[in-house]
């Protein structure tokens, strides 16, 4: 018999305070604003850039859990197996993977709401439905995504974004690049849209990242994904060791591009592309920060191969 999307997560004591504070509140206005940040790691997190975002809140600022999701139903172990230790003659240990809420508190101690965990391979709409319930009982307000995919844009120019949202005026300070397409869906968007339809406010950002690093590590669209998520909720969050981080991998970048007469002319030619659109819209702050903009089916084909590329990486049995 299929769990009912209540039986998919599990909520655990520390929810107690968001859980009292939202009995007690009588009229919305008297919500405090709380919001929930999913950085689920799966196919569109190019250059892990999601899951580092996760990492690094969770490293660096106070934390506790107070809800887990039901991974081993959620997760498809032969799609991205789990590692297991093998010590001389026998298994020692297994990293099972874990679809875990946490409550952060932000540099100046306001409390947010963190999804951290893999992106379920199944039961996306009891997934979305679980996370709608909690919405209502923990007084969620805004539920935010960040998400990162590979595109035709130099790393020797700022990462850019793609915002997106329920409603327009959630995300008003950002440009509207693309006309209507068809790409693969995830579970975040899925939730997105479904809140949308619940009449929640829900909004994101992906990061765009350098189709040839896609597969590297790039903490620079990690840091725009933490600026962009501050800048949309007001949340003070800690950049400093990413800022670092990413200024040491853009040097080890153009050492290796610089190695490559071919790799170093690719670069010139999205600089190019890049640096005439942005003069062209030199009207918009936003908008200055923008490469060369690609067709729908441009975007479509290089999710595509950024996805193929996962799956061989990846094979599912």
């Amino acid at each position: 018999m299929a769990q009912r999307p209540e039986e998919l997560v599990e909520l655990l004591p520390e929810a107690e305070q968001f859980l009292a504070a939202e009995t007690a509140v009588t009229e919305p206005a008297e919500r405090r604003g709380l919001v929930l940040v999913h950085a689920l790691a799966g196919d569109f997190d190019a250059a892990s850039s999601v899951a580092l975002a996760g990492a690094h809140l969770l490293a660096t600022l106070p934390h506790r859990t107070v809800a887990r999701f039901d991974a081993d139903v959620l997760v498809d172990y032969r799609a991205r197996r789990p590692r297991m230790t093998f010590s001389g003659d026998r298994y020692e240990t297994f990293d099972a993977p874990e679809i875990v809420l946490s409550a952060v508190d932000d540099d100046s101690g306001e409390p947010f709401l963190l999804l951290t965990g893999p992106e379920p391979d199944y039961r996306w709409e009891g997934f979305v439905a679980a996370i709608a319930q909690l919405v209502e009982r923990l007084g969620v307000t805004s539920v935010v995504a960040l998400q990162a995919i590979p595109m035709p844009v130099p790393h020797t120019r700022p990462v850019t974004v793609t915002a997106h949202a329920t409603r327009r005026r959630l995300i008003d300070a950002y440009p509207v690049y693309w006309g209507e397409m068809r790409i693969p869906g995830s579970a975040a968007a899925l939730l997105e849209l479904r809140l949308g339809e619940a009449g929640v406010d829900a909004l994101g950002v992906a990061a765009h990242v350098p189709h040839y690093l896609a597969q590297a590590t790039y903490p620079a669209a990690t840091l725009s994904l933490l600026e962009h998520l501050g800048r949309l909720t007001g949340l003070l969050l800690p950049t400093e060791t990413l800022r670092e981080a990413a200024e040491l991998n853009r040097g080890e970048i153009d050492e290796q591009i610089g190695r490559s007469s071919d790799n170093t002319a690719v670069v010139a030619a999205l600089e190019q592309q890049y640096d005439q659109f942005t003069a062209a819209r030199e009207d918009s702050a936003l908008l200055g920060d923008v490469g060369d903009v690609p067709s729908g089916e441009e975007i479509g084909a290089e999710l595509e191969r950024f996805l193929a590329e996962q799956d061989r990486r990846h094979p599912r049995d």
